[in-house]
């Protein structure tokens, strides 16, 4: 029988992708809490983890959420089994953080050179509004 943070996982997921028959969460209880392994479909990984790791950034602070309310510690794991059955592709949280610190870090790194140019075309009007002054005759 499944437990309420395996179904939770489960409906969102199988809403996401395109073969739900084949999501698969797996329940551990480790030191660090309860850990949710996630197969799917190999088509479908990309679907589960989403641009830069949003989507499944966004499944992860959802069970946080869930967490919360039950007293618990989540952890969710992204399995895929190739169909050759070669060892498993796992897509653990540090390398969708590291996608999204990268991100902050150039969206933080766009704001600033919009923020210079912003700046370099105020210090131009200021010059240009400067030699105009210049020019009157007092």
């Amino acid at each position: 029988m499944a437990t309420i943070d395996q179904q939770f996982v489960e409906y969102i997921v199988k809403t996401l992708v395109n073969n739900p028959d084949k999501v698969v969460v797996d329940r551990e209880i480790d030191e660090r809490g309860v850990l949710l392994s996630l197969s799917v479909d190999p088509e479908d990984v990309g679907r589960v983890i989403g641009k830069r790791g949003a989507t499944a950034q966004s499944i992860r602070t959802l069970l946080r959420v869930l967490g919360t309310k039950n007293g618990a510690r989540y952890n969710l794991k992204i399995v895929n089994t190739d169909e050759e059955g070669a060892a498993p592709v796992e897509h653990d949280q540090p390398t969708e953080l590291a996608d999204a610190a990268e991100a902050e870090v150039t969206a933080a790194a766009d704001e600033a050179a919009a923020t210079a140019a912003e700046g370099d075309d105020l210090a131009e009007k200021t010059r240009a509004e400067l030699a105009d002054l210049d020019d009157l005759d007092i």
